[in-house]
């Protein structure tokens, strides 16, 4: 077996995958050390190598650790183990032959399951094997400081030919183990990036779930997190809120969202370097995403206009964002101290006479002109539905001189025609 070979191949393997020089050592000293033990080891017993990559020379070692009388089973525990083993066997064969299944086999349990040391740290009782436990008293002749638990090494015979075998053995472990390592390492490389926008190729489309190609893996656009009313084409290029990241047992998870109120704001610190270095702050959001989103923004630098930087030359920036969101109307406002006056600026773009504040009730009540009340509402309620999760507050709207005509329940004006009503009523919690 040409070693130097083996470690070149997997460490160009290794870098075109992203994974780290350490692990493929580890990997390649796992496989000998698994080839080793099925061509030459003996049952129970730990085998670890260590390879030199420079000479390609390896050495193999036993690993003992060391027990006492006090951790060791006795022949009537392992009898009751072995008891209840075979009961639970013949339970499953019961269960098994009612359901007219058969069995699956069961993994055999030998000494190499059999650990000295259990969950954090607490010693446990095993079965003593020679081959893979020692005794204190034997231990202290080798080493005067060695305790329990602890682990000791004994060369073994160092042997280069192994066979068919052994040699799919440490194929199965290279696998295995460089497929984890590049897991991790992807896991990695998105886990820093969650909360961020990414760019991917539609895969394919099963159901109504779209399947994005991120570069080094897919990740899911499932429907609730899709935008109303878009259709994805396979090949065409999207961007995505990363929303989370997992670690599962089947693979890496990866979540993305375009309907999250943050995807706006993601966008927006992509088209704006205000935005992106701090000097204009979004200080809150609302979406109802596909149809109109309202962001409220603050400048922490004097001089600068947040609402102007949004919007840009000519308006080139928020249409870069509104493009981006299939056409979804963008409502910028300029974040204010004054709840009365960041009411009436979360009313845009109707245009508010006076607000009365409630502050131990957090409820405010919008003035506005006879003409501009349809505007302030919004079709279905939408415009002060919004303006309600923007701010925080309940806010009621009402034309001059009129009275309550036209309340919000559930999303949706009680009477039909908005337009002629002379107000509209909208909590913050019946909004969400």
């Amino acid at each position: 077996m040409d070693l130097k070979t083996v470690h070149s191949a997997l460490e160009q393997l290794a870098e075109e995958k992203g994974i780290a020089r350490e692990k493929v050592m580890e990997t390649i000293e796992m496989a000998l050390a698994a080839a080793y033990k099925k061509e030459y080891g003996k049952r129970g017993q730990m085998v670890k190598a260590v390879f030199n990559p420079e000479t390609g020379e390896v050495s193999f070692t036993q690993i003992k650790t060391v027990v006492d009388e006090t951790i060791i089973k006795t022949e009537d525990e392992i009898a009751a183990e072995e008891e209840i083993r075979r009961a639970e066997e013949e339970a499953t064969l019961a269960a098994a032959k009612d359901r007219e299944e058969h069995p699956k086999k069961r993994h055999r349990r030998d000494e190499d399951e059999d650990e000295s040391v259990g969950v954090e740290g607490e010693i446990r009782k095993v079965r003593f094997n020679p081959e893979r436990h020692i005794m204190l008293e034997e231990a202290h002749e080798i080493k005067k400081d060695v305790v329990l638990g602890d682990e000791l090494s004994f060369s073994l015979e160092t042997h280069a030919d192994f066979g068919r075998i052994a040699a799919q053995t440490a194929k199965q472990v290279i696998i295995q183990r460089i497929r984890e390592a590049e897991r991790e390492a992807v896991y990695e490389e998105f886990q820093d990036r969650e909360g961020e926008i990414v760019s991917g190729t539609v895969q394919r489309v099963e159901g109504r779930n779209v399947f994005v190609d991120v570069g080094r893996s897919t990740a899911v656009l499932p429907p609730e997190e899709q935008i109303a009313f878009e259709r994805y084409r396979i090949g065409e290029r999207v961007k995505a809120l990363l929303l989370s990241v997992d670690k599962g047992t089947r693979g890496l998870g990866l979540r993305l969202s375009r309907s999250h109120p943050r995807f706006v704001v993601k966008l927006f610190e992509l088209e704006v370097p205000e935005i992106a270095t701090g000097v204009v702050e979004v200080r809150s959001l609302a979406r109802e995403a596909g149809s109109r989103s309202k962001i409220a923004v603050l400048s922490n630098e004097e001089g600068v206009d947040p609402v102007g930087s949004c919007v840009g030359q000519k308006g080139v920036r928020v249409s870069t964002v509104i493009g981006e969101l299939g056409g979804e109307k963008i409502d910028i406002i300029e974040w204010d101290e004054d709840q009365g006056r960041f009411i009436a600026n979360a009313l845009s773009p109707a245009r508010v006479l006076d607000v009365e504040v409630d502050t131990e009730h957090k409820s405010a009540r919008a003035i506005v002109a006879e003409d501009q009340l349809s505007l302030a509402i919004g079709k279905g309620g939408q415009n002060v539905r919004l303006a309600a999760k923007l701010t925080g507050w309940r806010i009621d709207v009402q034309g001059r001189g009129g009275d309550v005509a036209a309340r919000e329940e559930g999303g949706e004006a009680t009477n039909e025609d908005v337009a002629n009503k002379k107000s509209g009523v909208l909590s913050e919690e019946e909004s969400s």
